[in-house]
C-alpha cells in the first residue's frame, strides 16, 4: 500500500494548528483546560494530532457568542436574499477547497478519496440548494372573517446546537447548519470526536464567505462532555443530533430536563432490502453490495438486512458474493479503492466482534469475516456476508460495519413481517418487476424512505428521517427548515 499521500497529509495536518482548535466568535482558540484529544489517521493507526478537547467553559463561550450574534441581528435580521449570497459564497468555498478538504476526510476518516470527493461536491450542492430556497419560502394568510386579518410566519428559534457523526463528516454538518443558518439562527457545531478535522476548517471558511463572527461556532470535543452540554445547555434553542438511537435518547432526556428545547434526530437503522422472486436478481445484488459495503457499512441507512425469496436466495447471494469482490479495502488515497478503513479501532473491534457473535450463533459465513491488511496499522475489515436466522444478534442488531446479514422468506406477507420486525424504521427497498406488489410492500413497510428497484436514489430534495426508533425530523428537503423554526400568528383587527 502507497503511503505518499498519506504521509503527505499528515504533515499537513501537523503543520496547521488552527486544526487542532476550536473555532469560536471568529478566531481559533484552544480549549479552556488546555486539555487535547489524540486524532488518530485509521488508516496507518498514526496520531495525526491533539485536537483540543472542548469542556463546559468552552461551550458555554461558544453559546455566548452565538447568543449575542442573534441577538444583534448581524446575520438574524439580514434579508433571506442577503442570507442567501453569503451561503452560497460559503458552498463556493468549500468548491474551491474541494481537493484539501476530500483529503483531510479521507486522511482523519479513513473512506477512499474517490467517496470523499464526491462527499465535498455533494456538500455543496446541498449548501447551494438550502441557499437557493430561503427567498422561495412564504408564509400563510389564515381565513379568518373580514374583520380579521391572520398570517403565519416563521421565525428561526435563535441558537442551535448541531451534534454530528463521523461516518459523513461535511455533508452531515452541512445537512445541519446549512437550514439552520438559511433561517436566520446562530450554531454551534460539535462534531464527532473521531473526524474533527474538517469541521474545524470549516470555521475560516466560513467566515471567509462573510459569515459573521459568533453566528457560526465549531467545538470538538467528547461526547460525554461537550455534547451533553450543548444538549443541556439553558440558552440553546434547539438540539440536532445523528448518531446511535442511545444517544439519542440521552439527548432528549437533557433537553427535557432543561429548557425543553426543540429536538431532531437521526438515528440508527436495520434497514431490509427485499428481494422478490420476479426481481432482475443481477440488479438487486449489485445494489446490495452498495447499499452494505459502501462507506465500509459505516451508514445508519444501510441495508445491512438482505431479505430473499426462499426460491431464488443461492443466485442472489452467490451473486452478492460476486459482487462484494468490487469492495476489497485497499489504499484510502488510491482512487480505484472503493472500500478504505473502519473509522477507528474501537469500532473495527466492535464489528470484529458481531462477526465472532455471527459465527457464535451458528449463522453460516459465505464470505469475508476478518481483520485485513493488518501490516499497514490500519483498520481494515472485509466485506463480509452471512446467511441467518431471524432471531439471531447479528440478523437484528445495527453493526455500523461491511457485514450483511442474509434472511429468506417464502411470501410476501412473511417478508412485510421480517422486515417490520425490528426497533428501527430508517429505509427500506424493494426488487420486484410487479409495480402492484412494489407499491403494495413499500406502503406496508414501516419506514421513513422506501426504494423500488434501487438502493439510496435521490437527492437533497426528499426528506431523510426515520420512523420508530430511527428518530424524528427531517435532515433533507423543505423538511429541514422546521427544525430550526417556530411558527408565529399575528392576528390584526380590521374592524376600527
Amino acid at each position: 500500500m502507497s503511503t505518499l499521500e498519506t504521509t503527505r497529509w499528515r504533515d499537513v495536518v501537523a503543520g496547521n494548528s488552527d486544526l487542532s482548535r476550536a473555532y469560536i466568535d471568529g478566531a481559533y482558540v484552544a480549549a479552556a483546560s488546555g486539555e487535547t484529544l489524540a486524532c488518530v489517521s485509521p488508516i496507518t493507526g498514526e496520531t495525526l494530532a491533539q485536537i483540543a478537547d472542548c469542556g463546559v467553559e468552552d461551550i458555554d463561550r461558544a453559546v455566548a457568542a452565538a447568543r449575542r450574534s442573534f441577538e444583534a441581528g448581524t446575520w438574524s435580521d439580514l434579508s433571506p436574499r442577503e442570507r442567501k449570497r453569503t451561503l452560497l459564497a460559503f458552498a463556493q468555498q468549500l468548491v474551491e477547497h474541494r481537493d484539501e478538504l476530500a483529503a483531510l476526510m479521507t486522511i482523519d476518516m479513513g473512506k477512499p478519496i474517490s467517496s470523499s470527493e464526491w462527499e465535498v461536491d455533494y456538500s455543496a450542492e446541498c449548501l447551494q440548494w438550502f441557499a437557493e430556497a430561503l427567498d422561495h419560502m412564504y408564509g400563510d394568510v389564515a381565513p379568518l372573517g373580514p374583520n380579521l386579518l391572520g398570517t403565519i410566519t416563521r421565525e428561526p428559534v435563535g441558537v442551535v446546537g448541531a451534534i454530528t457523526p463521523w461516518n459523513f463528516p461535511l455533508l452531515m454538518p452541512v445537512w445541519k447548519f446549512g437550514p439552520a443558518l438559511g433561517a436566520g439562527n446562530s450554531v454551534v457545531l460539535k462534531p464527532a470526536e473521531q473526524t474533527p478535522l474538517i469541521a474545524i476548517r470549516l470555521g475560516e471558511l466560513a467566515a471567509t464567505a462573510g459569515i459573521p463572527d459568533g453566528v457560526f461556532n465549531v467545538v470538538p470535543g467528547r461526547g460525554e462532555v461537550a455534547g451533553q452540554r450543548i444538549a443541556r445547555h439553558e440558552d440553546v434553542d434547539a438540539v440536532t443530533f445523528t448518531g446511535s438511537t442511545s444517544v439519542g435518547r440521552l439527548i432528549m432526556g437533557y433537553a427535557a430536563e432543561s429548557n425543553l428545547k426543540k429536538v431532531s434526530l437521526e438515528l440508527g437503522g436495520k434497514s431490509p432490502n427485499v428481494v422478490l422472486a420476479d426481481a432482475d436478481l443481477g440488479a438487486a445484488a449489485e445494489r446490495a453490495a452498495f447499499g452494505i459495503f459502501q462507506n465500509t457499512g459505516q451508514v445508519c441507512s444501510a441495508g445491512s438486512r438482505l431479505l430473499v425469496h426462499s426460491s431464488v436466495a443461492d443466485e442472489v447471494v452467490d451473486k452478492v458474493v460476486q459482487a462484494a469482490s468490487g469492495w476489497q479495502p485497499g489504499d484510502p488515497f488510491d482512487p480505484a479503492t472503493t472500500q478504505g478503513s473502519m473509522v477507528d479501532e474501537t469500532q473495527m473491534d466492535r464489528v470484529l466482534s458481531y462477526i465472532d457473535i455471527g459465527r457464535s450463533e451458528g449463522a453460516e459465513m459465505a464470505l469475508g469475516g476478518s481483520r485485513v491488511l493488518e501490516e499497514t496499522g490500519g483498520f481494515y475489515v472485509e466485506p463480509t456476508v452471512f446467511r441467518v436466522d431471524t432471531g439471531m444478534r447479528v440478523a437484528n442488531e445495527e453493526i455500523f460495519g461491511p457485514v450483511l446479514s442474509v434472511v429468506t422468506f417464502d411470501d410476501e406477507d412473511a417478508a412485510v413481517k421480517v422486515a417490520n420486525d425490528t426497533a428501527y424504521g430508517l429505509v427500506a427497498a424493494v426488487w420486484t418487476n410487479d409495480v402492484t406488489k412494489a407499491h403494495r410492500l413499500a406502503r406496508r413497510i414501516r419506514a421513513g424512505s422506501v426504494w423500488i428497484n434501487g438502493y439510496e436514489d435521490g437527492d437533497i430534495t426528499l426528506p431523510h428521517g426515520g420512523f420508530k426508533q430511527s428518530g424524528f425530523g427531517r435532515d433533507t428537503s423543505l423538511e429541514a427548515f422546521d427544525n430550526y423554526t417556530q411558527s408565529k400568528c399575528v392576528v390584526v383587527n380590521l374592524a376600527g
